[in-house]
């Protein structure tokens, strides 16, 4: 009997984790298309249809040049860097959240964002262009959680607990040299492109930069996809995963790496933006609870929707666009306060 019970009870949870995977799904294609209807320049929904499918089949014009300089140019590779960097942004938190069982774990909870910005502080501060601020971005938020982990298998102790303190410390010294950085900038013109990089913005996104962010993305994304029924093992003691065949410490590695991976190449891609990593991993809980398998799907869709409903509002709302990472921070930390005040566990 007690065995029925907990059958229909993961087939329960099984039907809702798909039923919710499908209803998300639903809601980004919708949105996707509707935001290319959003801006300044007029483009009836159905010229959209017509120009994103004249690229692979066959279709007369109705629409003009200028039309299709808009969707294919500017909104297109905005919106799709939008869908991706929340998606990657919402999976690492998820999986953070869930390798180091600590609720308020976020992408940047082992220096990878203080690293990026760094990095991209670093590239404005030589005069460099967009292309080379992406890959020392980049390369500094790797290099930095390299660090992280190697000081934190030196640690005594849990080796989880060393890279956290880690973490902290060496975020800590990057943050510091960033502050450097910005007070021997030019004030007129160096200062305030690295301000307005850390406050985090989809402006002016080209295939380019879509493209160069996809690769690691995809990179970092795919094993997390492949390993999700594996990461719930680590919710176990080290000797229940070893009685059942699982290497911890190698999955962890792995996972912790591919999460990396997605976290340096969003905050490269797009500057600071916070709290979708905290905020989408915990609503999604809600909807299809602890087990990976359905929660980092759902996180993925629901990052996409997420940050990319707050793009369009930034973009739209007033006449000088909003960073994007203030949006997300007015919804991020009313919900820390939420989290901090409930009464029952939170993960």
């Amino acid at each position: 009997m007690a065995k029925t019970k907990i059958w229909l009870c993961r087939y329960s949870e099984s039907r809702r984790g798909k039923f919710f995977e499908i209803v998300l799904l639903i809601l980004l294609a919708v949105l996707f298309l509707f935001s290319f209807v959003l801006g300044r320049y007029d483009v009836p929904l159905k010229e959209v249809v017509h120009i994103l499918l004249g690229r692979w089949f066959p279709i007369t014009p109705t629409w003009t040049p200028n039309m299709e300089t808009v969707v294919l140019n500017v909104r297109l590779p905005r919106i799709l860097l939008a869908c991706l960097v929340g998606a990657c942004l919402s999976a690492a938190g998820a999986t953070y959240q869930s390798v180091f069982q600590n609720p308020m774990a976020a992408p940047d909870i082992l220096g990878a964002s203080s690293g990026a910005c760094f990095g991209a502080a670093l590239a404005i501060l030589l005069g460099l262009g967009s292309y080379y601020i992406t890959i020392f971005a980049f390369g500094s938020s790797l290099t930095t959680v390299g660090m992280v982990c190697l000081i934190g298998q030196r640690m005594r102790g849990n080796p989880i607990t060393g890279m956290l303190l880690a973490g902290i410390m060496i975020g800590s010294l990057f943050n510091a040299g960033t502050s450097y950085l910005k007070l021997v900038a030019d004030p007129t013109d160096e200062l305030p492109a690295i301000t307005y990089w850390l406050m985090g913005s989809l402006s002016g996104a080209k295939m380019r930069d879509v493209s160069l962010a996809a690769v690691p993305m995809l990179i970092g994304l795919v094993p997390l996809l492949l390993l999700r029924w594996r990461i719930n093992v680590l919710t176990l003691e080290e000797e229940e995963a070893r009685a059942i065949g699982v290497d911890t410490r190698r999955l962890r590695l792995a996972v912790i790496a591919s999460a990396t991976v997605i976290t340096a190449a969003s905050v490269a891609a797009s500057g600071m933006i916070g709290w979708v990593g905290l905020v989408i991993p915990h609503l999604c809980r809600r909807l299809v609870g602890n087990n990976f398998c359905h929660l980092l799907p759902c996180s993925i869709l629901f990052g996409a929707i997420f940050l990319l409903l707050a793009d369009n509002i930034s973009r739209n709302l007033l006449a000088t666009e909003i960073p994007i990472g203030i949006l997300t921070a007015f919804v991020g930390a009313p919900f820390l306060l939420y989290l901090l005040t409930r009464k029952e566990h939170i993960l």
